[in-house]
């Protein structure tokens, strides 16, 4: 497969959906994108205008504010120390990141990428683009040997599924017993809801614990587009293997992938600053809260979910069918299908939905 072969963006399919859905009296609840509807924090808005007389080339590698920043981060927030600026580096979002990894890696036809069952697209995408083979597997013992990448997602998009310690050391082992290198995509890793991970401590692919005392051949990629509100700013990074992030800064030069100068003095602030992180993530909750049982009480069976984003829930039926079945109701959401092959009966429901519309469509609902 490569980049020519590529299907019809799936989106486009939805718009029927979309159009039923916003001609409802009390207009429409899309939860379908998870795009951020709050605003961007002030902290972060008043440090990107005092960053605009941008009048140089800013470096690929990431100013030594932003890099000190992400590795200050990991420690406070992730129990991840010791990363060094070599570790480190800014990308122009994380799905960028995830399309061209594969290709920055200098994979091509005949090397396989795996990533997991239920998955955001762009792993599969960003195999095509370098020619490589995309294969689905979500137990380590699974992937196949002479695998070059792999991809893990925790907590999981769409499905919230999260890998606690031991899962991760398993991966870990299995990466470096068939020489792959390991991304472990962590970008809702604020956003723990349910039982051990209700303390938003949710495990990266660099904690000691799972690592151990070598970070050989693991990435861990992040944004900051949930926890703080900067989708639009594309502000992400990747931590990890030094040896790895050194050829991907090299491959990034080329390319000139960088990011704007103002963006990254306003990522080094934002990281930096954890009240607003506290306050985004009881936004989510609450429309959680509020979204779940009306789900469950309209039918719906909340699969995995104890983190992230998303509730990912099935009625038992076909994805298309439900997805008529919630238009009607002037609600939009996402397809399992998009998700994967196996996923025909799960739908996504994203918690980016401003209050109201939240609300609305758990009124709607239990109505049902």
């Amino acid at each position: 497969m490569s980049i020519n072969d590529l299907d019809d963006y799936p989106w486009d399919a939805v718009v029927p959906f979309r159009e039923r859905a916003a001609a409802h009296p009390g207009g429409l609840c899309d939860l379908s994108i998870g795009s951020p509807v709050d605003p961007t924090p002030a902290v972060v808005r008043e440090a990107l205008l005092a960053a605009t007389d941008a009048h140089a080339y800013p470096a690929t590698v990431g100013t030594d504010e932003l890099r000190a920043a992400i590795c200050s981060w990991y420690e406070r927030r992730r129990g991840v120390a010791g990363l060094q600026p070599r570790n480190v580096l800014p990308t122009i979002g994380s799905k960028e990141l995830v399309a061209l990894l594969p290709t920055l890696l200098g994979l091509g036809a005949g090397d396989v990428v795996v990533h997991p069952r239920a998955a955001y697209p762009t792993y599969a995408v960003g195999a095509a683009v370098a020619g490589a083979t995309a294969v689905t597997a979500d137990d380590p013992a699974e992937w196949p040997e002479g695998t070059k990448l792999v991809w893990i997602n925790s907590p999981g998009n769409p499905d919230g599924r999260v890998w606690g310690v031991d899962e991760l050391r398993a991966a870990v082992a299995r990466a470096r017993e068939i020489g792959a290198v390991l991304a472990s995509d962590e970008c809702y890793a604020e956003l723990g809801w349910e039982g051990e991970w209700a303390d938003h401590r949710i495990p990266s692919v660099l904690d000691p614990r799972v690592a151990g005392d070598s970070r050989a051949n693991l990435l861990s990629v992040y944004s900051l587009s949930k926890q703080s509100n900067l989708a639009g700013y594309r502000a992400a990074f990747v931590a990890g293997c030094g040896d790895i992030v050194s050829g991907l800064l090299k491959n990034r030069k080329h390319l000139g992938l960088m990011l704007p100068a103002p963006v990254q003095h306003a990522m080094a602030v934002a990281l930096g600053d954890d009240a607003h992180v506290d306050e985004q993530r009881e936004r989510y909750r609450a429309r959680r809260d509020v979204l779940k049982p009306a789900l469950e009480a309209a039918g719906f069976r909340i699969d995995l979910s104890s983190a992230g984003l998303y509730l990912w829930a099935s009625e038992g039926r076909d994805a298309w069918e439900s997805m008529d079945r919630l238009a009607g109701l002037g609600i939009l959401a996402g397809p399992g299908v998009f998700y994967g092959e196996g996923n025909a009966q799960h739908i996504r429901f994203s918690l980016t939905a401003a209050d109201d519309r939240i609300a609305a469509a758990a009124d709607r609902l239990r109505g049902a």
